[in-house]
């Protein structure tokens, strides 16, 4: 479940050099650096390093970790501050224990992924004994070492010594991989490091004390001396980053915490007020700094986690029927750029094609995949492959491979990528069949199996057998890959990758990207837990999932929770209300208002969401006794009349929506989306946040989602926000705007909605700050 903790963070500052070098120094640095970066009193300490035992040899041994800890001489009556001890290896702790860092790389083995500029939460367990205060911070930096961000955490559960953080690797970027600054973003992506740093607060563990002393008058002088010394040291700290002003501020203090010639409770002030709390809050002074080992956090491009696809069959963009003899004439790549320039015209940024190579004519499956096919009927794309070629080749009545790159080039100039669709698989006729035929899996009788999936059977498919020789499939696909790549594909979506060996995959990934690091990759695979985490581990991106028949308020609620959770570090589940395959009977029963809520669900309930085309006609007929649509586009070519798409709304909805995502940074993340309390059931509520030193704006970005799951009555309910968890003002009414209908409203705590399926949906509302 997706955590915010970041109303209760302290804001942030930039540090000045020097602090940054030593607030990150490494754990390993020697004892006379260690305590250097320490402690700088009134007195400078003198530092010692004891004899290395030559019994310990080479060998790591509590001794000779003991012999590096640095030896503080101390002047009569002077309290010595806690020091930065070496770690060495994984398990050695530091001065102040970190523990427990989420998130993490799976078995230490696979690092947790985020889009560049991708906001996301960090917690870790950070301790020390007794009860003197502590402090933590998060330091990410990039993979050339550099420190990219820094921010303090805020201790979110006490009694587990639980920290938190919501942090960003890098700026939010909508380059794309053919523009002239694609060089520069990528030598941003790659591995960061994360280190969560623990430090002794000496200034909040004195104050608290202090306090106490002087209204009870309990040795007041010592600590009050104690004090004044402590903010002088605290004023030499090079780690604290302090400007000279701000030094001067805390030694001007300091002398008058030590002017006995004030009573007890004045010279407390000097120590104890706004100002100071400031720079308690912004520079503080940290005593046993104590870094974490670093966590691998692996950054990739943009469209990795955030996307708007769009989905069209070239073949059906641009057909057409003569009025006379009722027949079609398909489409073709050269007029599938209507389809380019409506996807673009929607707001979308990917545009997804079913595969486009040659169709088998054996076994061709006819309309709603009957099993004999009419003279007419096309056949279905995903049977691959005929005596004009494989997947290698472009299928002659789409046109051909510089038609392909035309489109391609067409695509980019809109700011549009082309996502391809690897079947990995054959007709019967492929050309593979009779040159690889050790590449098919063989009944006993010696003939080839086609697939099946019980009850589905597909008799125009040969699936491959990856048992025989693995290595040459694995070579033949990448050089496939690299053909469509250099075409100007930048993203593959794969057909039924579960039903390949994962190890298949993560080979063929690893190759790919190892030329061509901009290429991503969606995995269509419905199926186990297990089997999903794995695609997501060997490099699949973004995968489909089982959103669209999560339709009552209780399975939404549960998947919202799980999309947008730590879970999302590894599998990025893209929403999509329908596909070629899939009709739902919500989609079947529930007309243009049951469009509408299950587009806002899947554009605002996931960073990454897809509509396949005819979703603006309100092509919600389905094939008896199954989930997917009656004359499916995946066995015929479908005529459309874009003109009436316009009577419906959706398309302009569309737009709407991939314009709110774009403008809003809280959209962005799959790590910023809690639940709103509401008690009608067909009401559900939830809110993404972001807080303002994340936003590249300098303000926070608040969106709240209402929407009303039935698409025939109208709902009231009482949403409950907690205005504090999100940085709110709690003392007045906050001012939202419908980002749907320009509407304002103003919201407090308990706040009535009322949404009828005539009038409004679901209400998109942002904060203005």
């Amino acid at each position: 479940m997706a955590t915010h903790h970041t109303s209760k963070e302290a804001p942030s500052k930039r540090h000045d050099s020097a602090g940054t070098a030593a607030a990150t120094a490494s754990a390993g640095a020697s004892a006379k650096q260690d305590a250097a970066s320490v402690t700088k009193p009134p007195v400078p300490p003198k530092v010692h390093r004891a004899r290395h035992s030559k019994a310990a040899g080479s060998r790591h041994s509590a001794a000779s970790t003991q012999s590096r800890m640095p030896r503080i001489h101390l002047q009569p009556g002077e309290e010595a501050p806690a020091p930065t001890l070496p770690a060495d290896s994984p398990e050695q702790l530091g001065r102040v224990a970190v523990l427990d860092i989420t998130p993490s790389r799976e078995n230490d083995v696979f690092p947790v992924r985020v889009e560049l500029g991708e906001t996301f939460s960090v917690t870790a367990q950070v301790f020390i004994e007794g009860r003197s205060k502590i402090g933590a911070t998060a330091v990410l930096r990039n993979p050339r070492g550099r420190e990219m961000l820094r921010m303090p955490m805020a201790c979110v559960n006490p009694g587990l010594d639980r920290w938190a953080v919501t942090l960003k690797a890098g700026e939010h970027s909508t380059v794309k991989p053919w523009d002239e600054e694609w060089p520069a973003l990528r030598r941003q992506l790659g591995d960061w490091s994360l280190i969560v740093e623990g430090w002794e607060d000496t200034y909040a563990s004195w104050l608290h004390d202090a306090r106490i002393k002087v209204d009870v008058h309990d040795d007041v002088e010592n600590a009050l001396d104690s004090g004044a010394n402590l903010l002088s040291r605290w004023a030499d700290r090079h780690d604290a980053g302090l400007s000279a002003s701000e030094r001067r501020t805390l030694r001007e203090a300091a002398e008058r915490i030590a002017d006995h010639s004030l009573n007890g409770h004045e010279r407390l002030a000097a120590a104890d007020n706004e100002a100071i709390e400031r720079l308690h809050v912004e520079h503080p002074l940290r005593d046993a700094i104590s870094p974490s080992h670093p966590k691998t956090v692996h950054v990739e491009r943009p469209k990795s986690s955030f996307t708007a696809w769009y989905q069209f069959f070239p073949r059906s963009e641009g057909a057409t029927r003569d009025p006379q003899t009722g027949k079609i004439t398909p489409g073709t790549l050269r007029t599938s750029v209507s389809g380019l320039e409506r996807a673009a015209a929607q707001g979308f940024d990917v545009v997804y094609l079913p595969p486009i190579f040659p169709i088998g004519v054996t076994n061709r499956k006819g309309r709603n995949n009957s099993l004999v096919a009419g003279p007419e009927d096309p056949g279905s794309p995903f049977g691959i492959g005929s005596e004009l070629g494989g997947h290698d080749t472009v299928d002659p009545q789409l046109g051909t491979m510089d038609d392909f790159k035309a489109l391609c080039a067409r695509a980019h100039e809109l700011n549009l990528e082309i996502a391809l669709d690897f079947a990995l698989q054959c007709s019967p006729d492929h050309p593979w069949v009779k040159e690889h035929p050790d590449w098919f899996r063989h009944k006993p009788d010696g003939t080839i199996a086609f697939a099946e999936n019980p009850p589905k059977k597909y008799q125009d498919i040969y699936p491959i057998d990856f048992n025989a020789d693995m290595p040459g499939i694995e070579r033949k696909v990448e050089r496939l890959m690299d053909l469509w790549i250099e075409a100007g594909v930048t993203i593959f979506r794969i057909d039924n990758p579960h039903t390949k060996p994962v190890r298949f995959w993560q080979d063929v990934i690893a190759a790919v990207t190892r030329k061509h690091p901009e290429v991503l990759f969606l995995a269509e695979a419905f199926t186990r837990p297990g089997m999903m985490r794995a695609l997501s581990y060997v490099g699949f991106t973004q995968s489909h999932c089982y959103f669209p028949w999560r339709n009552e308020k209780w399975n939404l609620d549960d998947y919202l929770l799980e999309t947008n959770s730590d879970e999302a570090f590894y599998q990025h589940n893209t929403f999509w209300p329908t596909t070629p395959d899939i009709l739902t009977d919500y989609i079947r029963d529930n007309g243009i208002a049951g469009h509408a809520i299950r587009a806002v669900l899947a554009a605002m309930g996931s960073p990454s969401w897809g509509i396949y085309n005819g979703y603006e006609l309100i092509e919600n007929r389905q094939r008896p006794g199954y989930e997917e649509q009656q004359d499916n586009e995946k066995y015929e070519v479908k005529v459309r009349d874009w003109s009436q798409a316009g009577q419906y709304g959706i398309g302009e909805l569309l737009a709407s929506l991939n314009r709110i995502r774009r403008a809003h940074p809280a959209c962005r993340s799959y790590h910023d989306l809690n639940l709103l309390p509401c008690e009608d059931e067909s009401i559900i509520a939830f809110i993404r946040h972001v807080p303002a030193e994340l936003t590249g704006t300098g303000k926070p970005d608040t969106v709240i989602v209402v929407v009303n799951l039935d698409a025939h009555n109208s709902h009231q309910a009482v949403v409950h926000l907690e205005l504090g968890d999100y940085g709110l003002p709690t003392d007045r009414a906050v001012r939202l705007r419908d980002e749907l209908t320009g509407r304002e409203f103003d919201w407090g705590w308990d706040n009535f909605v009322s949404l009828a399926p005539w009038a409004d949906v679901a209400h998109i509302l942002s904060v203005e700050y």
